[in-house]
């Protein structure tokens, strides 16, 4: 009996070995990485899909099997992230935190955030309110977890306890940790997004597609993350055979920029499409119009583009936005030396606030006017901008 007791110990009901065991762990934490991209962020927070009902409740089961998170409060504290990003009331921000707060111990950030019941009912709206969330899902958060301990001790014996840890601590640190932290901290960028989110790599394997941050909130409720050619989503690969087999259904993605040729005056088009891709536009007058006439001044003065800080760089594609007040005084400086990139960084400026107008009637007027500023600015590259800026539009759906 001893022998036998010590048997089950030492490898449980599976008598696996480690490649098996490793196997089992890789499949059954990706599963949890999808739970969260796919159910919690793609479906139920941002609407991009919609899942067949037995698809949603495996998810809504394993993520609280495995997490113990509840589906409300995961839901309101990402709503809140992105409503009030990068500010005071942000749960998770970097900017606010500090890197190494949001990054070592993130889960106690969307601990404090959940625990408001005021943004609960308020950013939590829509999420599932039947008989099973209310009675054991989010009455009994943790069973979840215990009762996944007893199937991994169960399974693999004495090792199912480190197996149980590892899944444990992978959201927290994947999701809480390296994505809301790292995820605003480094990496590149597509998009001059109003925030610091950033693409960790272009190839989105590890977590699920998350890995492209910035792509995400340059476009929040697109279910696809990958919006470039050389960029790879693999939660975007399961929606794909999800919907292919029945189980999902996409509602959105991000629309794609046209440009129309020949265009005098922009229209009621033009401003639709360049509102729907106000990153891409500024991202594009950052990289055509800032960048060369930084470069061309730079070399009137005998110097590289090298000899302007890239933290400064970086400042002039965000207005300074996230400059202290010393910093902001040194990017004065810099512009005081140079009438041309002072003038570009002014128009980039204005564009910005005409974006954030309200009444369609009025910013029309206002892109109007920019754009017939702009063209008589005798600055070149800024006039190549208006002309292609003009020509907006949003392609058709095929």
């Amino acid at each position: 009996m001893f022998d036998v007791v010590l048997h089950f110990l030492a490898g449980g009901l599976a008598q696996a070995g480690w490649v098996a065991t490793l196997i089992y762990l890789l499949v059954v934490t990706q599963i949890t990485i999808f739970t969260v991209t796919l159910y919690l962020h793609r479906c139920q927070t941002h609407r991009g899909i919609d899942m067949h009902p037995s698809i949603a409740h495996f998810f809504r089961f394993w993520g609280w099997l495995t997490t113990g998170m509840v589906t409300k409060e995961w839901v309101a504290v990402h709503r809140k992230h992105h409503a009030k990003v990068e500010t005071e009331e942000d749960p998770h921000s970097p900017q606010i935190y500090g890197i190494k707060k949001v990054f070592w111990d993130g889960v106690s950030l969307y601990r404090d955030a959940s625990f408001i019941k005021e943004d609960l009912e308020k950013y939590g709206r829509g999420t599932p309110d039947d008989w099973i969330e209310r009675k054991l899902y989010t009455a009994h958060p943790y069973w979840g977890p215990a009762l996944m301990m007893i199937i991994d001790v169960a399974l693999f014996g004495v090792i199912g306890l480190a197996i149980w840890g590892i899944q444990m601590a992978w959201i927290p640190f994947w999701a809480a940790g390296f994505v809301n932290g790292i995820g605003h901290w480094w990496g590149y960028r597509n998009f001059e997004s109003s925030d610091t989110a950033t693409n960790l790599i272009p190839w989105g394997f590890w977590i699920g597609g998350e890995e492209l941050h910035n792509n995400h909130h340059a476009f929040p409720s697109s279910a696809k993350f990958a919006l470039r050619k050389w960029e790879f989503d693999i939660g975007w690969a399961m929606i794909c055979l999800l919907r292919a087999v029945g189980l999902a259904k996409v509602l959105r993605v991000a629309p794609t920029l046209d440009v129309r040729p020949n265009v005098h005056l922009p229209d009621a088009e033009t401003l639709k499409a360049v509102l729907t891709h106000r990153f891409q536009a500024m991202t594009d007058y950052y990289r055509h119009v800032i960048v060369p006439t930084l470069r061309e001044e730079a070399q009137h003065a005998g110097e590289s583009i090298k000899a302007t800080p890239r933290r400064m760089r970086r400042a002039l594609a965000d207005g300074g936005r996230w400059l202290d007040g010393e910093g902001r005084e040194r990017m004065q400086a810099v512009l005081a030396k140079r009438p041309m990139l002072s003038t570009v960084c002014d128009f980039r400026n204005r564009l910005a606030e005409l974006m954030d107008q309200r009444g369609a009637e009025q910013a029309l007027k206002g892109l109007q006017q920019w754009i017939a500023e702009a063209e008589q600015s005798g600055i070149r590259v800024l006039q190549d901008f208006a002309q292609r800026l003009k020509g907006y539009s949003l392609a058709a759906r095929i």
